[in-house]
């Protein structure tokens, strides 16, 4: 992987978020690729319980000040970055006071998934690829990690698809079993729609599950990975149907050289 360029985009990293499958992967990976002379950029959302004094987060000026058009409205983009200790990784969070302020990620201190979560997962696909375009950094691979980094593949694809800047990327998103029960809001799709975005790729997006939403990741990405020893039935039995490659699930202790393989052997072939 020397001087290959990965982008991961996640929805959880640590030591930023608690430690789950997603969150573990998302910063084993990229490490992994670190120490073999790869080159690394790490976006994830900056939701208002990461303490931005501990892990010593800064805006960078050059690259906020956007806006982003969400459903009719102009939503500010402002980029943060640190830099995780010991590591030499640096990490960049998409951040918005409407949508990351509050204090915590997906749900209310009741465990009222937030209304607008769908809105909050478009920001963030399209805050990420503004920000990788004013970067200049055209990535060989972008790994997507987490639902709410999900829309990313299908706007690359299809709002995005004349980017130069892309041309040349290949997409994979890992599959996990971390998701949601019930929907994101019932007009999600609209939402979809007002960026013209072609009606067959978010025709299963009426029904806005989980489940529908790793499958219009999936169908836009070019590999897939599955990130948990269990997943959903109809995602393990979706994948069984695709002609793209997947990579079975590896724990922790494992997964190193299959990522590397993969990546190289059947992502980048």
């Amino acid at each position: 992987m020397k001087d290959k360029r990965v982008l991961y985009v996640s929805s959880e990293v640590i030591p930023y978020l608690p430690e789950t499958e997603i969150s573990s992967m998302s910063f084993e990976a990229p490490r992994m690729i670190n120490s073999n002379n790869g080159q690394i950029r790490i976006f994830m959302p900056r939701y208002g319980n990461i303490n931005e004094r501990r892990h010593q987060l800064h805006e960078v000026i050059r690259l906020s000040g956007m806006n982003l058009v969400i459903n009719d409205l102009d939503m500010p983009l402002i980029i943060k970055v640190a830099s995780i200790p010991k590591e030499r990784i640096q990490v960049y969070f998409i951040d918005n006071e409407d949508y990351f302020k509050r204090k915590a990620t997906y749900a209310d201190e009741d465990g009222n998934f937030y209304k607008d979560n769908d809105e909050r997962a478009i920001f963030f696909a399209k805050g990420v690829i503004e920000t990788v375009k004013k970067l200049n950094w055209a990535p060989d691979i972008i790994h997507i990690h987490g639902w709410l980094a999900s829309f990313l593949p299908l706007y690359l694809k299809n709002y995005y698809g004349n980017e130069p800047l892309f041309e040349n990327s290949k997409i994979v998103t890992s599959v996990y079993r971390q998701g949601f029960d019930g929907t994101l809001a019932k007009n999600t799709i609209d939402k979809l729609k007002f960026d013209a975005l072609d009606d067959e790729a978010i025709k299963d997006l009426e029904d806005p599950s989980y489940v529908n939403l790793m499958k219009v990741a999936i169908e836009n990405s070019d590999a897939a990975i599955i990130g948990s020893e269990v997943i959903p039935k109809e995602l393990e039995e979706y994948l069984n149907t695709l002609e793209i490659p997947v990579l079975k699930y590896h724990n922790m202790e494992n997964f190193s050289q299959a990522y590397l393989d993969f990546y190289r052997d059947k992502v980048l072939k």
